[in-house]
């Protein structure tokens, strides 16, 4: 039997609130001894980051061991790890550019005390600080790695080492260990994602102008997100997007803030709210496919200069005040509504057993019409020229807009050969 599969675009509602709740128990666990930098609980939860980002279908860049680095306390040498994994963009000319998504990974360990003359354990869990942050950022990269295509720069997602070190594992990372920092155009931060309410809600922190922001704020909204942040002044914690800060680089904090439990022993994930903690993965996905969009991360009408080249410049969708729309609807529903109408799959192919997803980008153009209908990723002649074909002789499109202006619009669709 024959059947196609339409590959969802951005498939807006992800059900990951039971994942993310198993994250954040077994990070909290008292086998993980609370995660204190150098101990062996730590290593315990990079080797869990490690093997979740890569059952995610995330590129590992590091082993299991992940990327050491040691550090000196009073109470002599630590030894910690970052874990580093990517999803690589499919954009040919801003694939060699990175985002960083990171969330450091340890916590404070466990503490003595002496009652009635016998020794107590405490365990400082740090369900919400931040098993609730590991947690997001592996559910994320699932996501984005599930999408990869949709991508136009490269994303590393990275948990750090020792962070409740003065941010040591970040610090690493940003200074000695990745040699393509300058190319780093974004770092999102995610720390204390767990709680939910008036007091609590997703806020973000960066430095841009606020001009800046709340244009790649408004096109995120324009996704089906269920949250909006806040835009918060100063955050009201440091954390791992500091050591980028100081480099100039875009920082984009998340967070729903400490509470009266943070790095207390009662900070378990008892208290975490998952539900609202997948709404806010949620948005984060579609804020990072956002970012991962647009060519500079600024708004598009930073300067006169990006004005005044409007006439001639291909945007993105995500640069679009108005994206484009077929039939007044979207990618998804020119992929479900023509792509797979009219698609055939050619008898070689059948009889050779191809099937894959063919990535194919082209332009929309002021008039509504496509041009340069262009294979970005391919699997064989048969079905890249059929993918082509079907885009080609595609109806008018209603062209996207800025400030009001139509524009020229380049859109990247994943097109699915599957035999069944």
């Amino acid at each position: 039997m024959l059947e196609f599969c339409a590959a969802g675009l951005a498939a807006q509602n992800f059900a990951v609130a039971p994942s993310l709740r198993r994250h954040v128990e077994a990070l909290s666990s008292e086998e993980m001894e609370g995660r204190r930098a150098g101990t062996a609980g730590e290593r315990m939860a990079a080797r869990y980051l490690y093997d979740a980002l890569r059952d995610a279908g995330v590129l590992m860049l590091t082993d299991s061991l992940g990327q050491d680095f040691r550090i000196t306390d009073d109470a002599g040498d630590i030894r910690s790890q970052n874990i580093v994994g990517i999803v690589e963009g499919s954009d040919p000319q801003l694939r060699e550019e990175y985002i960083v998504v990171g969330a450091h990974y340890d916590h404070l360990g466990t503490h003595t005390l002496t009652v009635d003359g016998e020794p107590v354990v405490q365990l400082y869990p740090g369900a919400d600080a931040n098993a609730s942050g590991v947690a997001m950022l592996i559910e994320l990269a699932r996501m984005t790695a599930q999408y990869k295509g949709l991508l136009r720069r490269s994303v590393l997602f990275v948990g750090f080492g020792a962070g409740e070190q003065g941010m040591a594992g970040s610090w690493y990372f940003a200074n000695r260990a990745f040699e393509q920092i300058r190319q780093v155009k974004a770092m999102v931060d995610l720390d204390c994602l767990g709680r939910s309410g008036e007091d609590h809600p997703l806020s973000c922190f960066s430095q841009l102008s606020r001009r800046d922001l709340d244009y790649i704020l408004d096109q995120t909204a324009r996704e089906s997100v269920v949250t909006l942040p806040v835009v918060i002044p100063a955050p009201g914690l440091s954390s791992d997007y500091l050591p980028f800060y100081e480099r100039q680089i875009p920082v984009f904090l998340f967070t729903t803030g400490p509470t009266r439990e943070h790095r207390t022993i009662k900070d378990t994930p008892r208290l975490v709210d998952a539900l609202a903690m997948e709404a806010a993965c949620n948005y984060l996905y579609h804020f990072l496919m956002t970012v991962s969009g647009i060519d500079e991360i600024s708004s598009a009408d930073a300067d006169p200069a990006a004005r005044s080249n409007r006439a001639d410049k291909v945007y993105t969708v995500a640069e679009c005040d108005v994206r484009p729309q077929f039939f007044h609807s979207n990618e998804r529903h020119f992929l479900q509504s023509w792509v797979y109408k009219y698609l055939k799959y050619p008898r070689e192919a059948i009889e050779r057993n191809l099937q894959g997803q063919v990535l194919v980008s082209f332009i929309i153009e002021k008039d509504g019409s496509v041009t340069d209908v262009t294979v970005e990723h391919g699997i064989d002649e048969l079905l890249d020229d059929e993918a082509v074909r079907v885009v080609e002789v595609s109806p008018k499109w209603i062209p996207g807009q800025i400030k009001g202006v139509k524009v020229r619009t380049r859109i990247v669709i994943p097109v699915e050969f599957r035999l069944k």
